[in-house]
C-alpha cells in the first residue's frame, strides 16, 4: 500500500479531482485529455532527463511512472471516443509512436545516448498529440473548446521549457533546444495574456489565472539560472515546473465546464 501511494502521489498532486480519471463524457473533456497527452509527452522526457542527472531521483521516477500510466489510459479513451475517421487515424498513429517512446522511457537506462533518443521521439509524439487536440477543437467549434485547447497547451509549454532546460543541463540538447525553449517561453506568455483577457472568464477562473501568473514569475526565474554541478538550478526547474502545471490543471478544468 505504501508503494502504491508513493506511485500515485504525483498524480494526486497535479491532477486533483476526478476529472483525470473519469471517462470522456463530452467534447470539452476530450479536448482536455487530448491536450494533457501533449503535456505528458514533454513531462516524461523532463523526468527522464532529471533521472539521468540524478536530480530528485525518487520523485522524478514517480512522475515518470505515473505519467506513463496516465498517457496509456487516456490514449485508449481518446482512440475509442474519436468522433471522426480522421481523428481516429491520428490516434492510431499516435499509438504506434507511443510504443517506441514507452519502450525507451521504461525499458532503457537513463544514459546520455538514450536521452538523445528520448528528446527526438518526444517531439514526434508531441506533434501527433497536438494534431489530435487541434482536430478535436475544430470538431467542437465553440469558444469553450478553444479555451480548453489554449489553456491546456500552457500545461505542455511549461513541461516543454523544463524539458529543454534539463536536456541542456545534461548536455544532450540538439540544435533546436535553445530556440525551442525561447519559443515556448514566448508562446506561454502570449497565451497567458490571451486567457487573462477572455470575456468568458468567471471570477474563479480570474483568481486561478492570478495564481498562474505568480507561479510563472517563479518558473521564469528558475529557467533563467544557469545549470550547475550542484544541481540546485535543475532542482528549482523541476519543482517550479510541477507547481505551475498544477495551477494550469485547475484552470483547464474550469474552462472545460464552460458550455459555449
Amino acid at each position: 500500500m505504501k508503494s502504491l501511494l508513493g506511485f500515485l502521489f504525483p498524480l494526486v498532486l497535479v491532477f486533483t479531482g476526478a476529472d483525470a480519471w473519469a471517462q470522456i463524457k463530452d467534447i470539452n473533456s476530450a479536448i482536455n485529455k487530448a491536450g494533457r497527452e501533449r503535456m505528458l509527452s514533454q513531462r516524461m522526457a523532463k523526468a527522464y532527463f532529471q533521472i539521468g542527472q540524478q536530480v530528485d531521483v525518487e520523485r522524478s521516477q514517480k512522475v515518470l511512472d505515473a505519467s506513463v500510466a496516465l498517457f496509456d489510459r487516456q490514449l485508449v479513451e481518446l482512440k475509442n471516443y474519436a468522433p471522426t475517421p480522421e481523428i481516429k487515424e491520428t490516434y492510431l498513429k499516435l499509438e504506434k509512436a507511443w510504443l517506441g517512446y514507452k519502450d525507451l522511457l521504461i525499458g532503457a537506462s537513463a544514459t546520455p545516448d538514450n536521452g538523445r533518443k528520448v528528446l527526438a521521439i518526444s517531439e514526434e509524439v508531441l506533434a501527433l498529440a497536438q494534431q489530435g487536440t487541434v482536430q478535436l477543437e475544430k470538431h467542437s467549434g465553440t469558444t469553450a473548446g478553444h479555451l480548453v485547447n489554449i489553456s491546456g497547451r500552457q500545461r505542455m509549454l511549461s513541461q516543454r521549457m523544463a524539458k529543454f532546460y534539463q536536456a541542456t543541463a545534461w548536455g544532450i540538447q540538439d540544435d533546436k533546444s535553445a530556440t525551442g525553449l525561447e519559443k515556448a517561453r514566448k508562446d506561454f506568455n502570449d497565451a497567458l495574456q490571451e486567457l487573462v483577457a477572455s470575456p468568458s472568464n468567471t471570477p474563479q477562473i480570474k483568481d486561478s489565472l492570478d495564481l498562474v501568473k505568480q507561479q510563472w514569475f517563479f518558473f521564469e526565474n528558475a529557467l533563467a539560472q544557469r545549470s550547475g554541478a550542484d544541481k540546485r538550478p535543475q532542482l528549482a526547474v523541476a519543482t517550479t515546473s510541477e507547481r505551475i502545471l498544477e495551477e494550469m490543471e485547475s484552470v483547464v478544468g474550469q474552462y472545460e465546464k464552460l458550455t459555449k
